[in-house]
């Protein structure tokens, strides 16, 4: 008989690692145009489920850019 949580944690899997993969891509980008290199090294080093990478990409680059 199949696990009603194993039906349930794939799509929910895909579903974060999706969320997570745009989220990095979207940081790393910013950050590499900026050229951050510690930020971007710590973006791709560490994996936070896209936390990280928001914070980044709303808070840390639109503040590098109005210098």
């Amino acid at each position: 008989m199949p696990s009603a949580v194993g039906f349930l944690s794939t799509p929910l899997l895909i579903l974060l690692t999706v969320w997570s993969l745009f989220w990095k891509s979207l940081a790393l980008w910013k950050a590499a145009r900026r050229r951050q290199l510690v930020w971007y090294i710590v973006l791709l080093v560490i994996n936070t489920a896209g936390i990280l990478p928001i914070i980044y990409a709303f808070v840390i680059a639109p503040r590098q850019s109005e210098r």
